[in-house]
């Protein structure tokens, strides 16, 4: 069964719901689940270089103290499926459209997940700008895509329609936040639920098809 797995990289809620459908999948190993990583922009009007990340925090949350609550929260979540947020090292929230576009090309090579996982850990774990092509060519180097290849497309517009395509498609499927999944191509789920309740609508997904 295909999950569409609507995300954005600079999210960490689909970080946290990347390990809970990894968790739920384990939890259902007679199901044969294939995750398909779908763009979403938390921020379609991001500047291409970027933003400052606590001008950015303050404008997005309010006040200071806002912004440690929420990502207090976060930080929990996270510790729940061994993900150690270091949001104190990002200094800068990148546009993310050309990391969506990575995984759109390493979607092409069959390297998607361990590309998607490769960009939370970078950015959220190592503070690393993943907005910069340089950062982006590494990470898909380093995963056996080829460099060259890799920099041209990054260089060029190639799939950036496809980004914001699929952005205003998650849209108008009623998709307003992230992560969501989008099950055997209709049941949507949003939010990053724990993994019981992420099994559970695997079972109602596939009982139809049995």
């Amino acid at each position: 069964m295909r999950v569409d797995v609507i995300f954005d990289t600079i999210c960490p809620w689909c970080y946290v719901g990347k390990r809970r459908l990894e968790a739920a999948m384990l939890l259902r190993p007679n199901v044969k689940i294939e995750p398909r990583w779908r763009p979403f922009l938390l921020n379609p009007d991001m500047p291409g270089e970027g933003m400052d990340r606590n001008t950015y925090l303050v404008r997005k949350f309010g006040t200071e103290a806002r912004v440690r609550r929420i990502y207090g929260a976060i930080g929990d979540a996270g510790q729940s499926v061994e993900i150690d947020f270091a949001f104190d090292r990002i200094r800068q929230t990148p546009n993310s459209v050309n990391s969506h576009r990575l995984v759109q090309f390493a979607e092409n090579h069959g390297k998607a997940d361990i590309v998607v996982e490769a960009l939370f850990l970078n950015y959220f774990i190592n503070g690393k700008n993943i907005g910069e092509n340089e950062v982006l060519i590494k990470i898909g180097s380093d995963l056996g895509l080829n460099e060259t290849q890799l920099a041209d497309y990054l260089s060029s517009d190639e799939d950036v329609s496809f980004v914001y395509e699929e952005n205003t498609r998650a849209h108008r499927r009623g998709v307003n936040s992230v992560p969501s999944f989008i099950l055997g191509g209709s049941m949507v789920i949003s939010g990053a639920h724990e993994p019981q309740v992420l099994a559970r609508m695997i079972d109602a997904a596939v009982a139809p098809e049995g």
